[in-house]
């Protein structure tokens, strides 16, 4: 209670400090607009006493007028060391009403009592009158912006004097509407980017000085700037460029040894969000040889809006971006749910600060393989969509943990499909991969296994729209290759790439996501989504991309070294099985497979059997009922007893073999 006493005592002091500098300042520019025209518009030096008289009646009004328009417009609410011109506008609109009243006032004190002769239209025309009006209109505005101008820049000067904030000098490339908010963010000094010179392709623009910073040069500059005018920190302020140039400007960057920041694509970034706070470093994303695909968000809001929706595996790359894009379709609440809290706590943190108090953020710890705590979560919240995106993914971790891999995977799915449909879920999108195409991997086994339970819940009726969202590798996601490769090139490399013609769909994390908000838009019974990501990429191109980003020269400056494939790793992945065949949507990037039959009831069976033997933690058996599940499961166990050679007892366990056995 003393807190608040305090605090509301030191609102209201420096609100009356405000209002009575303001008000000091409207008297100083009515005088001013008063001697003015008195002088330089009547040659009337010689002021009556009568007549000053009536400038302190006027002087009067005019204060208790400002002080009705100011909080009336709003001016006392703007924190003014952050105020945008809308603020300012507010000033213009006050003193515009103060204005406009007093000359009404005016005329009619005029007309009606002391001049009661004069027409109304005489009086508006009247030199002797008319100017003053003018004069102080513009004074006002002029002086009272003008300090709060040199507020906000004392403010920001001795923000990170007093945080001891070094700066470093910047370089800017572009000079259009994104590099106006990042000079507007660093100009109230809560970074350490100190803007030098900005670049700009635009003739226009050259030799001009842009939101206080000059534009000296075009894109083919960049080299030449930072040797000459040493600058430490280049951001890359064009998020709409064409690929192909982006792609050919970041290697520039990198060359030149700067830390390079990026804005990302515009499909990436995240509204009401600072820019500066989105910046990141280059990543391999940003060197796909293909534009970012965008979606058209076809009946999107129509599912979501005004729902509450369930995210399990909330916390993670996949989950996490979900949220963010769920967000911008209002939903009423969005549920987390999450076995990290760590993750899960920075993400419900984001988004209340994206959001504010709007959305009702949620979040639940808990293992989906708890059936009986999912569905007191299910029960609890009644929601109306759920996006499935926990998972064990790692490929090779799960190859020597496959138990855990099929309890997490399979046993957690099916879980939350089945509550989905007791609790008549209206939406269920599960996110699944393409391994789970003819896998060779116990990763991708298991999500195909989740695929199939999906279509058997799905085919045994009920009120819940399934589907399921295949796609490839996402670029930026826990586990990809970037962290991996960047990490080889600090190191000097070299950068490890397990063959020289293995290729891979690559997408990004925005991409990944709006395929599967999409997809829910299309849902009805059990379909298996795909998206049209052209052609697969090469691994090796990427390494060399990036290579290239961070200035190096791959083979020369960082060699590249093929260490061949990894168990159960295939040199290409497919997105469909043959028997699945494609159907077009109304949205021409994603697609749709044909379900492929399988016997419910022998699925079901086999299902119960995997059940117990995972509770014997038997490696061997948990792979060989896997293919039992997924008929198309090719499992190479050769290859697994070289890879676990150095561990004979681990190796024992999980196959139960001699070595001689293929």
């Amino acid at each position: 209670m003393k807190d608040r006493l305090n605090k509301l005592k030191v609102k209201t002091f420096r609100e009356g400090l405000l209002l009575a500098v303001d008000l000091t300042v409207v008297a100083i520019s009515f005088t001013i607009a008063f001697l003015l025209t008195q002088i330089y518009v009547l040659g009337n030096s010689d002021i009556q006493e009568s007549v000053i008289s009536d400038v302190f009646i006027s002087l009067a009004i005019i204060l208790g007028l400002c002080t009705i328009s100011f909080w009336l417009c709003g001016v006392f609410k703007v924190i003014w060391r952050s105020a945008k011109s809308r603020d300012y506008g507010r000033i213009v609109l006050s003193i515009l009403l103060v204005t406009i009243i007093f000359a009404l006032l005016d005329s009619c004190w005029l007309h009606l009592i002391a001049k009661p002769d004069i027409e109304l239209v005489g009086f508006w025309t009247d030199v002797q009158v008319f100017p003053t009006y003018i004069i102080f209109f513009i004074t006002a505005i002029l002086f009272l912006s003008l300090i709060r101008t040199v507020y906000q820049a004392h403010y920001a000067r001795f923000h990170n004097r007093k945080k001891n904030i070094v700066r470093r000098r910047t370089l800017i490339v572009g000079a259009g509407s994104t590099a106006d908010t990042i000079l507007d963010e660093i100009a109230k000094g809560e970074t350490d980017y100190l803007p030098i010179f900005a670049l700009d392709d635009d003739p226009s623009k050259q030799c001009r000085i842009f939101h206080g910073v000059e534009v000296i040069g075009t894109l083919n500059d960049i080299g030449k700037i930072v040797n000459q005018y040493k600058i430490e920190v280049i951001i890359f302020a064009i998020p709409t460029m064409e690929v192909v140039k982006r792609m050919e400007l970041l290697r520039v960057c990198g060359k030149t040894g700067c830390e390079v920041k990026v804005i990302p694509l515009v499909s990436e970034i995240i509204e009401n969000t600072s820019l500066i706070g989105q910046m990141r470093n280059v990543n391999i994303a940003d060197l796909l040889d293909r534009p970012q695909i965008e979606f058209e968000e076809q009946g999107v809001s129509e599912y979501i809006t005004d729902k509450t929706v369930m995210v399990t595996g909330g916390g993670g790359s996949i989950g996490s971006e979900l949220c963010r894009q769920i967000l911008k379709f209002k939903p009423k609440r969005i549920v987390i749910v999450e076995i990290y809290e760590n993750c899960a706590y920075d993400i419900q943190q984001e988004l209340k600060c994206i959001d504010g108090l709007s959305t009702d953020f949620r979040v639940e710890i808990l293992s989906v393989t708890d059936y009986d705590k999912l569905e007191s979560v299910f029960e609890q919240y009644h929601p109306n969509i759920v996006f499935h995106a926990a998972a064990h993914k790692h490929v090779p971790l799960m190859e020597t943990n496959p138990e855990e891999a099929v309890k997490n995977n399979v046993f957690g799915t099916y879980n939350t499909v089945i509550l989905a449909s007791k609790f008549n879920v209206e939406k269920f999108i599960l996110i699944s991969t393409d391994k789970a195409v003819n896998p060779t991997n116990v990763m991708g086994a298991t999500k195909r296994c989740c695929e199939k339970i999906l279509q058997l819940v799905s085919r045994r009726g009920g009120n819940t729209e399934f589907a399921a969202v295949r796609f490839g590798n996402v670029l930026g996601s826990n586990g990809s290759v970037i962290p991996l490769f960047k990490r080889q090139i600090e190191q000097g490399g070299p950068v490890t790439v397990t063959h020289k013609d293995i290729i891979r769909y690559f997408m990004t994390i925005p991409e990944a996501v709006s395929l599967v908000m999409q997809a829910g838009a299309f849902a009805k019974s059990g379909e298996i989504f795909v998206l049209d990501m052209g052609e697969q990429v090469k691994i090796v191109k990427l390494a060399e991309n990036l290579i290239k980003a961070l200035g190096h020269e791959p083979y020369v400056d960082i060699d590249i070294k093929f260490t061949g494939l990894r168990p159960g790793e295939k040199l290409y992945e497919e997105l469909l099985m043959n028997e699945e065949g494609l159907k077009k949507t109304d949205n021409n990037k994603i697609y749709v497979g044909s379900q492929i039959a399988f016997d419910d009831k022998e699925f079901e069976d086999s299902l119960e059997k995997m059940r117990s033997i995972c509770t014997t933690n038997d490696k061997s058996q948990v792979v060989d009922q896997l293919k039992i599940l997924v008929p198309t499961f090719k499992h190479d166990k050769a290859q697994y007893i070289a890879m676990l050679d150095h561990d004979e007892v681990m190796k024992e366990e999980f196959y139960g073999i001699s070595e001689s056995v293929n």
